[in-house]
């Protein structure tokens, strides 16, 4: 929670860190006409141009950092670094021109006190080196006194923003009025209707009364965007059928992954070692005599049961303790038995049979595996020749006689997602795709190539009322079933309001005995959650559904309680967020009314000079 209240603290370093740190890596901008030594002011307070180039420079070098590659300064310009920078140096220039003002200022024991905690001036032993101290200033093209004084009006411009972000505290009343609203919860009970289980019966409508609500509700019976697209596809599947793989071929694979075949016995196994042979029998005697059991021998040495786990392990990895592990049953403990680390207990969790696999039954599965792979291969190889034709000229159709190509179309929209528009390379290009783009060659995801080419872009368009007829039917009659229920769900509100239960009115009631604001409740419908903190307590109303409506009671209004865990965090959480959003805006509303005070110039062919600097 403090990252707020000391984020401006850390911006007022940091021009004083670059001119250290970053400074010290030579950036020329000490004098650009013999005259501009600063790239605007604040009142009487100058910005330096060294200060500036320093502090653009340190925020590049922080972001190269950051995306881990180097930044040209158009790439910074476009994130808004250099106004950044200049924002921040102005804010400075404004603190320290009203310290200045009121007459703030820090004494020479304080001022020593920051030189001394700079690592730039320390030497080897961490104490304050002069000789170090005037290296770096010399580097950096500072004398003491300009960087002193420098030091000076930045502390005192800190003790000003202190001044005002400290100590701020907003009323206990504002903190329990948001904790209050936040962790107050209602239990109410609902219960749904039903067409079933209401004697509601619908007229039949007529043509006008269907158009009508078509046109109402004609948004949802305008298709979107529509791109009508040619393309043509092929992927390993519809060709691996062509493909032949001989037996001999078939063999070396089974050889190649033979130990996938045919795998040993395994066991999952925990091992806990010990330091020599009398310690390892000790353990097991406690073991055997019942005093302890495996987890408290683990937690003895301080290990977590993570620590001994072995995973599943064959007689060739345990080596000397092979035959006492296989030899025992699921949940026993085999040992003391000698390994590499010393002698050691290990506990047998499960049995792993032996897996065998021969041949005969591997070949399926090879044969799909590697009649795939070469139809990839295949595929991988057609690519130039189909770039290649392409660019003599080849149409997508002529590409389709001509090979093992599928040609196809579709009427393409974002949501299209059958066939070829289920990968992602195809919908990404055919939503990229424009008029006059040149067909070509793109991979798919399992191996396969694809090029489209873009016939016609339809602009969104209600369809037919001919061609949706049964869709508008389905909606009127919807809607119209739940109005007719919700004129139901209102009567029966009106008497649950007036006492009446839910068993009364012939309703199957569900309770949700305290839900807060911000509840998921998956099985809950829409609506009903916000509707119960509108309510008064006894109250009931009626809520439309799809087809469908709901009966909501308000059973009772639960208040924080201030003395729970929840609500306690909450008033810590809100109390110090509060305070740190209203001590941020006294310090933006200050710095904004010294600016406008004490004016604000800045000198843009100095900003420029300096810019040029990066390109």
């Amino acid at each position: 929670m403090a990252s707020k209240r000391g984020s401006t603290t850390k911006t007022l370093g940091l021009i004083l860190i670059g001119v250290l740190v970053i400074g010290l890596g030579g950036f020329g901008v000490t004098n650009f006409s013999g005259q501009v030594r600063s790239i605007g002011s604040v009142g009487d307070t100058d910005m330096p141009v060294t200060d500036y180039g320093r502090a653009l420079q340190n925020e590049m070098r922080a972001l190269e950092a950051q995306v881990g590659q180097p930044v040209s300064f158009q790439q910074a310009q476009a994130l808004g670094l250099p106004q950044r920078v200049l924002s921040q140096m102005v804010v400075t220039a404004a603190l320290e021109n009203e310290a200045d003002t009121l007459g703030i200022s820090v004494g020479d024991d304080h001022l020593a006190k920051e030189l001394r905690n700079i690592r730039a001036f320390q030497g080897p032993d961490g104490a304050f080196n002069r000789v170090a101290y005037s290296t770096a200033l010399q580097n950096a093209g500072l004398s003491e006194r300009d960087f002193e004084e420098q030091l000076r009006g930045q502390s005192a411009a800190t003790l000003l923003q202190g001044a005002v972000l400290a100590g701020t505290k907003l009323p206990d009343s504002y903190i329990r009025t948001l904790t209050g609203y936040a962790a107050e919860r209602r239990a109410f009970t609902w219960a749904e209707l039903t067409p079933g289980a209401s004697n509601i019966g619908l007229p039949d409508p007529d043509e006008a009364a269907l158009k009508a609500w078509y046109e109402a509700h004609i948004a949802e019976f305008t298709l979107p965007e529509t791109k009508v697209i040619t393309y043509v596809w092929i992927t390993p599947d519809m060709i691996v059928d062509t493909v032949e793989v001989d037996e001999a071929t078939l063999r070396a694979a089974y050889d190649e992954r033979e130990a996938e075949f045919n795998m040993p016995e395994r066991r999952l196994v925990e091992r806990l070692v010990f330091a020599d042979d009398a310690e390892a029998e000790a353990a097991w005697e406690r073991l055997q005599s019942g005093e302890v059991d495996f987890e408290a021998l683990v937690t003895e040495r301080g290990l977590d049961l993570a620590d001994t786990d072995l995973g599943d392990v064959t007689r060739d990895d345990l080596e000397a303790a092979a035959d006492a592990v296989f030899s025992v049953d699921v949940g026993e403990i085999a040992g003391p038995a000698p390994t590499a680390l010393g002698p050691a207990l290990f506990r047998v969790n499960a049995v792993l049979p032996a897996v065998t696999t021969p041949f005969e039954e591997a070949e399926p599965h090879l044969r799909d595996t590697l009649a795939l792979d070469r139809a990839r291969r295949v595929i991988d190889g057609m690519a130039q020749s189909l770039d290649d034709e392409m660019a003599a000229g080849a149409t997508l159709e002529e590409l389709a006689e001509g090979t093992d190509l599928e040609l196809g179309q579709i009427d393409w929209t974002e949501d299209s997602a059958e066939g070829i528009a289920g990968y992602d390379a195809f919908r990404n290009a055919a939503a990229a795709v424009a008029d006059g783009d040149y067909p070509q060659i793109d991979q798919l995801g399992d191996g396969g190539l694809f090029a489209l080419r873009l016939d016609e872009i339809r602009a969104p368009a209600p369809q037919p009322y001919e061609d949706v007829t049964d869709a508008v039917r389905t909606g009127w009659e919807r809607d119209q079933q739940t109005e007719a229920l919700i004129a139901d769900g209102t009567a029966m509100a009106e008497q649950l309001s007036s006492g009446a239960t839910f068993d009364d009115l012939g309703l199957t009631p569900q309770s949700e005995p305290g839900l807060a604001r911000n509840a998921r409740m998956p099985d809950l419908p829409a609506g009903l959650l916000a509707k119960a903190f509108e309510l008064d307590k006894g109250q009931a109303v009626a809520l439309p559904g799809e087809g469908t409506a709901y009966v909501l009671r308000l059973d009772e209004i639960i208040a924080a309680d201030p003395e729970s865990d929840e609500v306690k965090q909450l008033t810590q959480t809100f109390g110090d967020q509060a305070a740190q959003d209203v001590a941020q805006d006294l310090f933006q509303a200050l710095s904004t009314d010294i600016q406008a005070r004490a004016g604000v110039t800045i000198d843009e062919q100095a900003i420029n000079a300096i810019h040029a600097n990066f390109q």
